[in-house]
């Protein structure tokens, strides 16, 4: 008997798309399903053919051969020569399960399934950890508790008694599940579920364990050494694999992830893998140049601030910043300078101030008279004609006077 046209078959003209394709295909595999039409042959055969029809047609490649060579592209010796397993037919109707899976949580039955009883992985545990800004720089070993569920020792994961062995399950003969119809507004459709005597487990306990209660597992705390690495910043997690809880039915353990919590410096600041320093400095210090002692990560150092440093100024030391993660690599550690301004002085110290006001800044405290206005202005502006040349000479001689007056005065 000649095949169908696909098109005809599934009721939608040649240029439906794939969302007309794929309604009308819910409505003609809901029409023939076998669990609607049961031993209804015809039915069967029909249901079929509307998987294979849109088993090809939701197919872009297969489309397109198809509606170029029609059933030939799929015959012995044609393009795509025995795909799709046409010739074995349908078994288990897995198109539509793949459609109607999600309205019916699984309820066709035929086509493949997942054990119920099979390995799963444990459950993972969380932990966090403080550590102290030095710590993270340069990394540190540490020793934690992990509180988790590790196979029982008495019955060493069984959960039966000692001298006994778990069963098979009778009810469903240790698949962990079970077939039952289910009345749908479709008519009586197969679901497969949870095996209630075994509750998915493929056994039955008759003597459970007497320190575990069946349970398979005991709460057990253990002591494990964790390395921090060099470099790990405020938020980083390290996962300790296989340290998790026990897994279930020979399944592995799970893990651990540690988050870090560093703790702020009360001096440094990090950004990336460099360190930041205020450190505040006297006027004379940042006026006339000094040795200062500066905290790094790895004890004090000298530094040399160069006369007329400004407040604000930032200074590198190349590689006293955090280690690189993985790496032995350091990044800098930055001096941001900020000069201090005395809050009290004595008379003796203003008075001081003040002289040496005066003695770079004349001008501002010479009495100007208004007959001698006229002098003054042309004075200024002969001396604005050397102007230019007497400036480098007064800025070299700004500090050779700070430091001469403040060694004669203060």
């Amino acid at each position: 008997m000649a095949k169908r046209d696909y098109y005809e078959v599934l009721g939608v003209s040649k240029t439906a798309d794939e969302k007309e394709l794929k309604k009308a295909y819910r409505k003609k595999a809901m029409e023939y399903h076998p669990d609607r039409n049961p031993d209804n042959k015809e039915a069967e055969e029909k249901f079929k053919e509307v998987n294979e029809a849109y088993e090809v047609l939701s197919d872009s490649e297969k489309r397109a051969a198809y509606d170029r060579f029609g059933h030939a592209a799929f015959e012995q010796g044609g393009m795509g020569s025995g795909f799709g397993g046409f010739q074995g037919g349908f078994s288990g109707f897995g198109g539509f399960e793949d459609i109607f899976g999600d309205l019916f949580g699984g309820a066709f039955g035929g086509g493949s399934r997942q054990r119920r009883n099979s390995p799963i992985k444990g459950s993972d545990i969380r932990y966090r950890m403080n550590i102290s800004f030095e710590e993270a720089a340069f990394g540190v070993e540490k020793e934690i508790t992990i509180t988790r569920e590790d196979e029982c020792s008495a019955c060493h994961g069984t959960g039966a008694k000692a001298g006994t062995q778990p069963q098979k399950c009778g009810t469903c003969g240790g698949s962990g599940q079970v077939n039952r119809q289910v009345k749908t507004p479709f008519g009586m459709m197969m679901s497969t579920t949870t095996c209630p005597t075994c509750q998915g487990a493929g056994e039955v306990i008759t003597e459970k364990c007497e320190k575990c209660h069946g349970a398979k597992t005991e709460t057990k705390r253990t002591n494990k050494k964790v390395r921090i690495p060099a470099g790990i910043d405020d938020g980083a997690t390290i996962r300790m694999a296989g340290e998790g809880n026990q897994g279930m039915r020979g399944g592995p353990k799970g893990d651990v992830y540690i988050t870090i919590n560093v703790s702020p410096h009360k001096h440094f600041r990090r950004e990336g893998y460099n360190v930041w320093l205020e450190i505040p400095i006297s006027f004379v210090d940042a006026a006339l140049g000094a040795d200062i002692k500066v905290p790094t990560l790895d004890g004090d150092v000298k530094y040399k601030i160069p006369e007329g440093t400004q407040t604000g100024t930032v200074f590198r030391l190349k590689g006293k910043g955090i280690t690189f993660l993985n790496s032995d690599r350091r990044g800098d550690q930055m001096i941001k300078v900020i000069i201090q301004t005395p809050k009290k002085l004595n008379a003796k110290q203003k008075d001081a101030l003040k002289n040496f006001d005066k003695l770079l800044n004349p001008k501002k405290y010479r009495d100007v008279k208004s007959s001698e206005l006229d002098d003054n202005l042309e004075s200024e502006s002969i001396h604005e004609n050397h102007s230019e040349e007497s400036s480098d000479t007064e800025k070299k001689g700004f500090f050779k006077k700070m430091k001469d007056f403040m060694e004669g005065e203060i």
